[in-house]
């Protein structure tokens, strides 16, 4: 089972600003295991997906370069209290794990 995503969403008037924090190992391939000595297998996120309302609002191609738990933050302009938030991501095995948040009012 995937690690959880943490998401926030603010509204600043017109503008949701969301942060999402994405648990996952995202291993490079290239570290060696301490006890065997092995490289661990490469396990990276591959893509991104954003939606607001069910409508793409960002896609992101990532690579093992990330670091492990990943934070991304960006900016919806347009978007409204109670509108909702969706993200998305594939990695390189096929795991998959989407959140999502409805917009609170601004405050």
């Amino acid at each position: 089972m995937a690690e959880p995503i943490r998401l926030r969403v603010k509204l600043e008037g017109d503008v949701a600003e969301v942060r999402v924090l994405i648990g996952h190992p995202m291993e490079t391939g290239l570290r060696k295991d301490p006890k065997s000595g092995e490289l661990v297998p490469l396990h990276f996120i591959k893509s991104v997906t954003a939606t607001l309302n069910g409508k793409p609002v960002l896609a992101a191609q990532w690579s093992q370069a990330m670091s492990r738990n990943p934070y991304l933050q960006f900016r919806i302009k347009g978007a409204k209290a109670d509108d909702e938030v969706g993200i998305e991501w594939v990695d390189n095995r096929g795991e998959s794990n989407r959140a999502r948040a409805k917009v609170p009012a601004a405050g």
